[in-house]
């Protein structure tokens, strides 16, 4: 493997800005890291191909927990080159590992996905699959969004049991409705084995959601949207998410799903340890305006907001390096945002040698230009080239 010396960069360090920083990568780990004011002096030994990052931003390598497609492929495909698809296209866009995310279907439908994503596992083109998050089939109608109606069930551990002899440790998040008959009981069952149980496409009220954070819930799954909104009567799910220190909140950043006063809200209540940037992003990132067929839906994009034919919002087509510009656009300082799009996200999947620039942990890596498009990522220490997606 290629030993780096990468230098002239300003580096996002834990909640500041290094200037003029270098990093020394050794056998696809962060070795040393020093900037121009660092009284250290000397370099490791040993050979190191030298990476001029030219002035520009590197950061963390972002971490998706919540993506769908990419560039035409629907991980639903059960076909490997849609995972491949996506690991590329992640890669593309700074985000360096991702969790493979399920939409409501049959139970055919799902293993046939998680087969073709542990046929990927140790084999990415791109960015590293993470595991799997399973958005459904345990989401209540009244909150569907684009959730397929035909696929929606109530929770069934004995079903349960049969995706998770399939999926294994790479079932990392399941998003539920806790509210559905059985939900209580299947959250336990989660949890019992290390799961991230996360609460959206839900009516839950407010007492119901406290039940469930109180039993191990620790995450919503694209904030305020599928789940009761906020009343000063009836408080719902958001309100008690605020409410539970423990509890992680994901953001749709593409100035459609939610307001940017929202986001500064989520920010301020929750900061940027319990707030996690992701896409949600369908087939349509990287190719833009078009009919799309997702979840049993058809899908028109245009000008980048996708929606079914009766308006319903359908996913999204922001990428990761698009969200941490809105981000910081909207007012929250860079490191924050950095943290929210690759460290919460590392934390929340218990990844604790990634999302962070620092000595020992991983080399993944995403040097990002002015308009934080990505010039080149890096995955484990192998350095990738990736066409501008803007």
């Amino acid at each position: 493997m290629t030993n780096y010396r990468i230098e002239n960069v300003r580096a996002v360090y834990g909640d500041q800005v290094m200037e003029e920083t270098t990093l020394w990568i050794r056998d696809g780990w962060i070795e040393r890291l020093s900037d121009s004011l660092s009284a250290e002096a000397g370099s490791p030994d040993g050979d190191y191909t030298l990476l001029d990052g030219q002035g520009r931003l590197l950061i963390p390598g972002m971490i998706d927990v919540h993506i769908h497609g990419a560039n035409g492929f629907d991980m639903m495909d059960g076909t490997e080159e849609s995972i491949q698809q996506v690991s590329r296209t992640c890669a593309a866009t700074g985000c360096t590992a991702f969790l493979a995310t399920s939409v409501t279907s049959s139970l055919e439908d799902l293993l046939a996905m998680i087969r073709s994503v542990k046929r990927t596992v140790g084999r990415e083109q791109g960015a590293a699959i993470a595991g799997l998050h399973l958005e459904g089939p345990y989401l209540n109608v009244r909150r569907k969004g684009m959730q397929n109606e035909a696929h929606l069930r109530h929770p069934d551990l004995e079903e349960m049991a049969v995706i998770l002899r399939e999926g294994g440790d790479l079932i990392k998040i399941v998003t539920i409705a806790p509210e559905l008959p059985g939900g209580m009981e299947l959250l336990a069952y989660l949890r019992e084995r290390g799961i991230v149980v996360a609460l959206a496409h839900s009516d839950a009220t407010y007492e119901e959601a406290k039940q469930a954070f109180a039993q191990g819930a620790s995450h919503v799954t694209h904030c305020f949207n599928g789940m009761r909104p906020i009343h000063h009567r009836d408080p719902g799910l958001v309100t008690a998410a605020f409410e539970e220190e423990h509890v992680s909140l994901q953001a749709i950043v593409d100035g459609v799903h939610l307001h940017p006063a929202i986001v500064r809200l989520m920010h301020r209540l929750k900061g940027p340890d319990r707030m996690v940037l992701i896409t949600d992003a369908l087939q349509a990132m990287g190719l833009g305006d078009g009919t799309y067929r997702f979840g049993g839906h058809d899908v028109t994009v245009a000008d980048g907001v996708a929606r079914l034919a009766d308006g319903t919002l359908a996913s999204s087509t922001v990428t990761m390096q698009e969200a941490l510009r809105r981000t910081v656009e909207l007012g929250i300082p860079l490191p924050d945002a950095v943290r929210m799009a690759a460290t919460t996200p590392a934390e929340l999947l218990g990844l604790h040698d990634r999302g962070r620039l620092a000595e020992g942990c991983r080399a993944d890596l995403a040097l990002l230009n002015d308009r934080y498009e990505t010039e080149w990522a890096m995955v484990g220490g192998r350095l990738l080239e990736v066409p501008l997606i803007r």
